[in-house]
């Protein structure tokens, strides 16, 4: 497979991250099947089409069912609203379309099991977008631990903080609504850390949490666009229907005790993805906000040098920084979205299914929903009863 012939469907904030790495992998990534931007599909006909003439796709669409429908479509990529994830996956999967799904996969656990079970049904490549593993830093936390260096994993604490809601008047945008979104900081952020943990430390086996909407009613909005919105102008407001924040414990299969916050209304922290994991033999700890670096400890080191050390993973030992600039040239957020359809064009080249895949986004859904369970009844939630 030389190229892969790409629909998505999708054009505002992740629109434009998953077209940017179809168009710089070819650069970048020459043995990688070449993406072809075949057609971009949005509800509105002004905004698609202005979304198809800069980002470089070949043509624009406001029908789903006839982009997924197309013989020359191969991979049909999903970056719309979380409540149009499962119909179209569903389509996708119908129509033999191999598929790039952003996260959270579904709004419930059910619809993400009915998910997977249409695609494996259909044979095809599958894929859910967790960008932030494929990092080069987290790449090298993840061989650090594969291969023993830390010792036995003690614990995993990590936190996702924002703050572009922190404005009581900021408006009431899609993400803040429940039956749109599925729910708010923790489906949006902490679904990042949720397959972070297991990506690096592994599988959870119950989990007890909290959350809160500090504000409850906002106003309605005229225009958004991803993160940012204006308001309506009317005056009218609307209830938030999902949380601002969610904190919760966990206990892994393997024995090690995980904490966890996500919230979007930390004053001060723009995008600030954190996690820190020790073990009997080390540490190390990763902020996105210095995606490039991870500080490492050894506590095998001599005593008179004990200390974390900050490592740049930008050399070509380090997951893909081959393919960029000289050591020390750092990358951004956007490599990581390179990476991750590199991962998809690559699984397609060898026939194999790539990885993160639907089998993550149940598994991190039944971790999120644990959780809220856990709010509601107000008790430790076994992940098993899910």
């Amino acid at each position: 497979m030389n190229q892969v012939r790409v629909g998505m469907i999708g054009y505002k904030f992740m629109g434009k991250a998953h077209s940017h790495a179809y168009r710089d992998i070819p650069m970048f990534f020459p043995d990688t099947p070449t993406p072809v931007m075949k057609v971009i599909c949005g509800r509105n006909d002004d905004g698609v089409r202005q979304a198809a003439r800069q980002f470089g796709w070949e043509e624009a669409s406001t029908d789903w069912r006839e982009l997924v429908r197309r013989d020359d479509i191969d991979l049909v990529d999903i970056n719309a609203p979380s409540d149009a994830h499962k119909e179209i996956a569903l389509a996708a999967a119908k129509a033999g379309k191999h598929i790039l799904c952003e996260k959270p996969l579904a709004l419930t656990l059910t619809d993400a099991r009915e998910m997977l079970a249409a695609a494996e049904s259909a044979g095809v490549k599958h894929m859910i977008g967790f960008n932030y593993r494929f990092a080069p830093a987290v790449q090298l936390a993840k061989k650090l631990i594969g291969e023993g260096r830390l010792g036995r994993i003690y614990h995993f604490r990590a936190v996702f903080l924002q703050d572009w809601i922190l404005d009581p008047g900021f408006p009431l945008v899609w993400r803040l609504d429940k039956t749109v979104a599925g729910s708010g900081a923790h489906g949006d952020l902490g679904a990042h850390l949720i397959d972070m943990a297991r990506f690096l430390v592994g599988e959870m086996e119950e989990v007890i949490g909290m959350s809160e909407t500090f504000i409850k009613e906002r106003p309605l909005p005229g225009s958004m666009t991803g993160l940012s919105a204006t308001g309506g102008g009317s005056g009218a407001t609307g209830p938030v229907t999902v949380d601002d924040a969610t904190l919760f414990l966990s206990r892994f299969a393997n024995g090690a005790l995980g904490s966890f916050e996500a919230t979007r209304l930390a004053a001060g922290h723009r995008c600030t993805n954190s996690f820190e994991i020790n073990g009997s033999l080390g540490s190390v700890k990763f902020d996105f906000e210095r995606m490039n670096e991870l500080q490492v400890y050894f506590a095998g080191d001599p005593a008179d040098v004990q200390g974390f050390r900050r490592v740049l993973a930008t050399d070509p030992a380090h997951a893909y920084s081959e393919a960029w600039w000289p050591p020390g040239h750092t990358i951004g957020y956007e490599h990581t979205f390179i990476h991750e359809v590199v991962e998809m064009l690559k699984a397609l080249q060898e026939n194999r299914q790539p990885v993160p895949n639907f089998h993550d986004g149940v598994l991190c859904q039944a971790v999120l929903e644990a959780v809220e369970r856990s709010i509601d009844e107000k008790r430790w939630v076994q992940i098993g009863e899910m």
